[in-house]
């Protein structure tokens, strides 16, 4: 019977892991996706990639999960840039894409 008990628990604590890791990896499509919108690049492969995920305190200094993101843009469609991005507790705290021609970033602004 413990065991069970021990199954539902895993269950639960991993049903909760993976709607956070899903939540983070739309957050940061969107992120990802305004950029290179705003930077006048092609978005590729409609997708990003997990990089890693580390415990970082946050501004409030309770601790959180910072997770990190790759995806790739391209200026025309001939080739490929990688960009990469974090978001801790859902906020972006890093990222590094496209720019314009002339070598200014767009603003991001993110935020609810």
């Amino acid at each position: 019977m413990d065991w069970l008990l021990w199954l539902l628990i895993a269950v639960v604590i991993g049903g909760a892991w993976f709607n956070s890791a899903r939540q983070a990896a739309e957050i940061a499509r969107e992120v990802g996706q305004a950029a290179c919108r705003r930077n006048g690049v092609q978005w590729l492969d409609e997708s990003v990639h997990a990089t890693g995920f580390r415990i970082r305190r946050k501004a409030n200094g309770r601790l959180g999960l910072e997770r990190s993101f790759r995806f790739e843009y391209s200026r025309d469609g001939s080739d490929r840039h990688a960009g990469s991005l974090s978001l801790l507790g859902g906020e972006l705290v890093r990222f590094v894409g496209p720019v314009r021609e002339d070598g200014q970033t767009n603003s991001l602004n993110f935020g609810g």
